[in-house]
């Protein structure tokens, strides 16, 4: 009696192998490959950060402690506290606001004054999304998860500031511009920086009969190039070194928010002038940590 052959198993199972070893291949391509952000749970907090992970993948992730500063404790900056809450209140009731650039000395109350907006608007719709520079490339994919949100929100960017040839440059750049991927009314950038101009001027590119090292023949437009991107910004706020007077204003604001007398907070004073003359700053945060140490040690 003849017999039919069996059939090729080992061939099937090796074939089986080979089909399973392919899908886990895949699965780990797409793994790495650039997804797109996904929408956090808005009903989280007020604030977010974007955060890049080892894998590429971008996350806005909750600020679940947000610094609970008032408008009414920052001191002796009300010029630039009245032009920032105007733009601000502008923005949140849906007319036409700027974006807004604030630079000057450090420790003068920049980055405290948007946190401080942000308490304040946050009833209102306000929210606010920190970007570091590094991820500024990104700005399209987090506009594109909000722009559809009822809510208003802020991109904050601190301590601003370029090297030569930064991606993240043109990228902002882009943003301020109003490009069809980042037009979308309920989204400014508030960005906070040490220096006027964000990207590094150089002496020799302010000299008309010199050109550029790689033989540029309009050094001139390359200098424009650099100073444009602080242009693009509709509101610029300039904050300045405290004088002691002023110095001296706020340390006595912070020292009473700790909890110390009028005569306690008076006795302080040559104690705090010689916190400042040691640090070589009369700022706004030396005033805030020289209360701290103060009113720590004397019990407030």
């Amino acid at each position: 009696m003849k017999t039919e052959p069996a059939p090729p198993a080992p061939m099937n199972q090796k074939f089986e192998h080979l089909i399973a070893r392919a899908e886990q291949l895949i699965a780990r391509i797409e793994s790495i490959l650039p997804q797109p952000l996904d929408a956090p749970d808005w009903s989280t907090g007020m604030a977010w950060r974007y955060r890049k992970r080892s894998s590429g993948h971008g996350t806005l992730e909750p600020v679940r402690h947000v610094a609970a500063l008032q408008l009414s404790a920052l001191k002796e900056i009300d010029a630039q506290k009245q032009k920032i809450e105007r733009n601000t209140e502008q923005f949140v009731a849906g007319r036409p606001a700027n974006n807004v650039l604030l630079t000057g000395a450090r420790g003068t109350g920049k980055s405290s004054l948007i946190k401080a907006c942000l308490n304040a608007y946050a009833p209102r719709g306000l929210r606010l999304i920190e970007v570091d520079k590094a991820d500024l490339m990104d700005l399209p994919d987090i506009v594109e998860v909000v722009a559809e949100r009822p809510e208003k929100f802020i991109i904050f960017c601190d301590d601003l500031s370029f090297d030569d040839g930064e991606p993240g440059y043109k990228a902002l750049k882009s943003m301020l511009d109003g490009s069809v991927a980042a037009a979308t009314p309920n989204v400014l950038i508030y960005a906070t920086s040490n220096r006027r101009h964000l990207l590094p001027e150089y002496m020799a590119e302010n000299l008309a009969h010199t050109h550029g090292a790689d033989g540029e023949v309009h050094p001139g437009e390359a200098v424009e190039e650099k100073i444009s991107l602080s242009e693009r910004f509709g509101l610029w706020v300039s904050f300045y070194p405290f004088s002691q007077d002023e110095y001296l204003s706020i340390v006595a604001q912070w020292l009473s928010a700790l909890g110390l007398s009028a005569p306690a907070i008076a006795a302080a004073r040559q104690e705090a002038l010689q916190w400042a003359l040691e640090r070589g700053s009369r700022s706004g945060r030396v005033a805030h940590q020289f209360a701290r140490d103060h009113a720590g040690r004397h019990g407030g």
